[in-house]
């Protein structure tokens, strides 16, 4: 237990990227996702028409420009900690289930601030001006259980697919990540081949909760990757 406090202690003393980065990237991409309201906007649509909001409200910009970035984070946060973990006198172990709870940390505190800042959306009709940002369909269109669900899994299972990566790199060198995406492009395709038959079907009887089991399963499948990678890896 004591190398496990220690492992997220560690990740924590990080707190630029920890905390200020999460909140800069998020300003940055709403900021872009004004500007390109703003050029709809002169080019001819109507903020608050039903076309405008239709559109807004599909736009999933925030989330693919975030979670790109917290790959990366994902990637960093094995990549570099764990070789100075060790040498610090953590355990394998310990730092594998360190960085899971430093991941649901920082995964709590986005999820938080993508909620105060809908609510703020919500509160002002949408920036005063009818803007788009948080209040989307990929976020729970406004309703909060659903965003801080929705962006806590995601945003965890960003950061947990981002560490098993640097884990197959740690393990293997520059071909682990590249087998290790083989391997999934491979498993995905045979899952495709077997589902297509009943693709209408699982459309028609498609269930929210589902996709919080498939989240459940990847984030586990990546901390699973992550020990199993880490736990004869050589500090280089």
């Amino acid at each position: 237990m004591n190398t496990v406090v220690s492992a997220v202690k560690l990740h924590l003393n990080q707190r630029r990227g920890t905390f200020l980065t999460p909140l800069l990237i998020t300003g940055i991409v709403a900021v872009v996702s004004v500007l390109i309201s703003l050029i709809f906007w002169r080019a001819g649509s109507q903020p608050g028409s039903p076309a405008w909001v239709l559109s807004s409200q599909s736009n999933p910009g925030i989330v693919y420009a975030l979670g790109g970035f917290l790959v990366y984070f994902g990637v960093a946060s094995v990549a570099m900690t764990y070789p100075f973990a060790l040498t610090l006198g953590c355990t394998r172990r310990g730092f594998v289930l360190g960085t899971l709870v430093w991941e649901a940390v920082v995964s709590a505190y986005v999820a938080v601030v993508f909620l105060v800042l809908n609510g703020l959306e919500q509160a002002t009709d949408h920036w005063f001006v009818g803007f788009y940002v948080f209040d989307i369909y990929v976020l729970g269109a406004g309703d909060p259980w659903r965003l801080l669900a929705t962006v806590f899994l995601g945003v965890l299972g960003f950061l947990a697919v981002g560490g098993v990566f640097a884990a197959s790199w740690v393990r293997f060198g520059s071909r682990g990540p590249q087998l290790l995406a083989i391997g999934l492009l491979v498993a995905i395709g045979i899952t495709l081949i077997l589902i297509v038959p009943d693709l209408g079907t699982i459309f028609a009887g498609f269930q929210l909760w589902w996709l919080a089991v498939a989240a459940g399963v990847v984030i586990l499948l990546a901390f699973a990757g992550t020990w199993l990678f880490l736990r004869t890896a050589v500090v280089r």
